[in-house]
């Protein structure tokens, strides 16, 4: 996949060409100081299909820059780069694909990445599919339906949330006095139910480019979201976890793909009250396969693979001892005592300095016992 990077700072050129040197399936090939630039080596490369676009620039910014865009038929998935995340909610009526905020980390581009091939893949399948005119749903990261190259746009923050929340309880009716408590709680009953009606009626207009407003269906006093032919991401994110609760030598390339299906968490960075559990449950579900993976692909003597993936779980919860214990095993294996120490000394101080507790005792021997290996074979 071929990626530009527009910013008018020549420091994020250097930093973003560096990260993304590292992720596969990748070439930077442009890098741009403002959108003029960047809009005259489009002309001439149509093949470009991602570009990071900083939002804050001196002539075009990333905002105008992508509404912009999403006006043409250019196949150009857009991620706005910002340093003020208040700019998000700004970005929140545009097609973009993401949005990542300064300083950008290794493991938040990645995902931001995986987001962009995946797109690209299912555009693909289902340009060649003969149920190419299907929904797909994207929740993990974000929350975004497509039908083909065609993108809902969300009328108003609240339509997108009632989809989100109908979407989780899709096929079942949810009474109005359920979702005016989940979605408008602090309202006064007579704004809520008020605004309820608004953001169906939204949701319902926000749909019909697609021909979906009649998913959105009336009944008893309640709603229900009947999306029976579309792909779900987090769905089939779930359903291939299921398939390897033991991953042998032969399922690890299926298992690396099924783990760069986990684009994020459930909606990204909406934070929805009333979609913690399942936020965290898909989280763990995440967490427990990759450590899974990380063991087969030390098994399989891949440590560069085992090291990526903790890194990304790392990033996720540095307090998650397991996390710890595989990568420190990690580092054994590949004879790297250094590391192995610092990593060791590193999660001893994060104990101490944000919960005022040291480490347990079988960590603590573990440790003993990695080092006193490696000194053995040594």
């Amino acid at each position: 996949m071929k990626v530009i990077v527009v910013d008018d700072e020549p420091a994020m050129h250097l930093i973003m060409r560096k990260m993304l040197t590292k992720l596969p399936g990748v070439e930077l090939v442009g890098t741009f100081a403002d959108t003029r630039a960047a809009d005259g080596f489009l002309s001439e490369n149509p093949d470009v299909q991602l570009a990071f676009v900083d939002v804050s620039m001196p002539e075009e910014g990333g905002l105008k820059f992508a509404a912009r865009k999403e006006s043409t038929d250019e196949p150009l998935q857009i991620v706005l780069v910002t340093s003020h995340k208040e700019f998000a909610v700004d970005a929140y009526d545009l097609s973009v694909l993401d949005y990542l905020l300064k300083p950008v980390s290794q493991e938040r581009l990645e995902r931001a990445v995986n987001r962009a091939l995946a797109g690209r893949r299912s555009l693909q399948a289902r340009a060649s599919d003969r149920d190419a005119d299907k929904p797909a749903v994207t929740a993990l990261g974000d929350i975004v339906v497509r039908n083909g190259s065609v993108r809902v746009k969300w009328m108003s923050r609240k339509s997108g949330e009632l989809f989100a929340y109908l979407l989780l309880n899709r096929g079942h009716r949810i009474p109005r006095s359920r979702l005016v408590a989940e979605i408008f709680a602090g309202m006064s009953s007579g704004s809520a139910e008020t605004y309820l009606n608004t953001a169906v009626y939204q949701l319902r207009k926000s749909l019909e480019p697609l021909g979906l407003r009649e998913a959105v269906r009336s009944e008893n006093d309640g709603y229900a979201l009947e999306l029976a032919d579309a792909s779900v991401d987090y769905v089939s994110f779930e359903n291939c976890v299921n398939k390897y609760q033991e991953i042998g030598e032969s399922d690890l390339d299926a298992a690396l793909q099924t783990e760069r299906l986990f684009t994020g968490d459930l909606f990204g960075d909406k934070a929805y009250v009333w979609a913690i559990h399942e936020t965290g449950r898909l989280a763990g579900l995440y967490s427990s396969f990759v450590k899974r993976l990380v063991e087969a692909l030390l098994a399989n003597a891949d440590v560069a693979g085992a090291e990526s993936l903790l890194a990304k779980l790392y990033a996720r919860d540095p307090l998650d001892e397991d996390v710890v214990r595989l990568s420190m095993r990690t580092h054994a294996t590949a004879r790297d005592k250094k590391t192995l120490t610092a990593k060791y000394t590193d999660y001893v101080r994060l104990l101490g300095r944000e919960l005022g507790i040291k480490p347990s005792q079988e960590l603590v021997l573990f440790y003993d016992e990695l080092l006193t290996g490696l000194s053995d074979k040594k």
